[in-house]
């Protein structure tokens, strides 16, 4: 009869047992992750872990990340003469290592979001795509330098419009601050995520971004802790070291854990390794302060104020700077920068002095007044870039005649949105112009190369974003 017992006690022992490891707890990566299509754009709310985030982000995006790396793989041998496999060799000999951990985990995270959806791409992938500005437009020249002098044709992209402002320059003397991205239609026309990412350590952030990046990457970033940032990129930058810490994860780290303009200046000149140099604009809700960050890669310089309006427009401004790290010509009038960069000095510090809000800040990013020539256009001198109906094109970007590019997207925000975690985002040509690819390959076959991908770009309305 003990026997009996004993045998019995075992099997409902055993039974329990193997009926736990039968029915493991299974982790929902997926949390309260969300999807929402709008007017554009794609909006999704990440959080937890870094991992999770990672998860979400590849899980949700799938189908837009797969499309993005594709492009990248057809384009970015036609703009650098380097294939993908180059651009993960560079993500594994000398990123991968410099990256925080937990970004790496993030990106992993990517990798196996991805291929929860049947994809087969990995954390090298996902690397080389959130580096690929910085490694195609930076270090790509710098070796071609290498090899000879002045062969890597060191014309660092221009993108982007934007402004900042606060005290006297705005209607209620707290920050109105607006972006647009400039960049190639084919890749731009894709940057339409509004990501809020609530992370496990540090700030709550809304930002834009393209699909698969743990940052902006044109940059427009709203936090937690009443930091604002965006920024253009410096014509004719030249200067790469392989040794520092990429741009992209600096730019991440300064979202998640500044706390004031100084946290942003020395997160991002800490282990700068020159990629992706930008005359960051910067501003703190909490002081209305606001900044510019011109950072090179040997040279940067900082100005500050509560009153004052800071503009950008892929011109760089100090002296040294421009004399020891870049072509740029500061006498050319007839360039994008300067032109964009008069008529930009009117708008903000002349038109609209004391009369900046979110709306007038919508106006200035769809605006389409050629400075240089002095009338309404759609070509490379306005706010509202339009290179495509250009017959000079940009010479200092190397962008011939009529070339498809120019602004894709604007955002704007102020204080008082930003302390509700939101911002304006508008999806397409700020101004209002759709771009269509069929009439514009019919009159311009030389760009028809890029037919594969290159869609139509529908501008649509302005839209308030709210983080969760």
């Amino acid at each position: 009869m003990k026997s009996l017992i004993k045998l019995g006690a075992t099997l409902v022992i055993a039974l329990v047992f193997f009926s736990c490891k039968q029915k493991p707890v299974v982790h929902n990566r997926l949390g309260n992750a969300t999807r929402e299509e709008k007017n554009g754009w794609i909006y999704v709310h990440l959080s937890g872990s870094p991992s999770d985030i990672g998860y979400q982000h590849g899980y949700l995006l799938a189908k837009e990340i797969d499309t993005l790396i594709k492009v990248m793989q057809f384009y970015l041998p036609h703009t650098s003469n380097k294939d993908w496999a180059f651009y993960r060799a560079a993500s594994k000999r000398f990123l991968w290592a410099k990256i925080d951990p937990e970004y790496q985990a993030e990106i992993k995270g990517i990798a196996e979001g991805l291929q929860a959806r049947g994809m087969k791409y990995d954390s090298l992938d996902i690397t080389a795509l959130n580096a690929n500005i910085e490694l195609s437009s930076y270090y790509v020249p710098s070796l071609e330098n290498k090899l000879k002098p002045g062969s890597g044709n060191n014309k660092a992209p221009g993108n982007c419009s934007a402004f900042i402002a606060t005290g006297s320059y705005t209607k209620d003397g707290k920050i109105v601050i607006g972006h647009n991205n400039w960049t190639d239609y084919i890749e731009g026309e894709r940057w339409n995520v509004i990501a809020d990412i609530k992370p496990e350590k540090g700030n709550h952030i809304l930002m834009d971004c393209a699909p698969g990046l743990i940052h902006s990457g044109d940059d427009f970033v709203v936090t937690g802790s009443g930091i604002l940032i965006t920024e253009t990129t410096i014509t004719g930058f030249e200067g790469f070291d392989t040794t520092q810490t990429p741009e992209f994860v600096r730019a991440r780290r300064a979202a998640q854990y500044a706390n004031s303009i100084d946290d942003v200046i020395k997160i991002m000149t800490t282990n700068n390794n020159g990629g992706y140099a930008n005359d960051w604009l910067i501003g703190d809700t909490k002081t209305n302060e606001v900044a510019k960050l011109e950072l090179g890669l040997k040279d940067y310089k900082v100005w500050r104020s509560k009153d004052t309006a800071m503009i950008g427009s892929n011109f760089p401004s100090d002296p040294k700077l421009i004399k020891e790290e870049t072509t740029f010509n500061v006498n050319d009038p007839t360039n994008s920068p300067n032109a964009r960069k008069l008529r930009m000095q009117k708008l903000v510090a002349v038109d609209y002095k004391g009369k900046l809000t979110d709306s007038t800040g919508k106006v200035i990013e769809g605006d389409t007044y050629d400075a240089l020539n002095k009338k309404n256009a759609f070509d490379r001198c306005v706010i509202d870039g339009h290179v495509d109906e250009d017959p000079r094109g940009v010479p200092e970007w190397s962008e011939g005649p009529y070339f498809p590019m120019g602004a894709v997207q604007g955002k704007v925000t102020t204080t008082d949105l930003a302390n509700k975690m939101q911002l304006w985002a508008h999806m397409g040509h700020p101004g209002g112009a759709d771009f269509l690819a069929a009439p514009f390959f019919k009159k311009h076959p030389e760009y028809s190369y890029q037919s594969k991908y290159l869609r139509d770009m529908k501008a649509y309305p302005w839209t308030l974003f709210t983080a969760k």
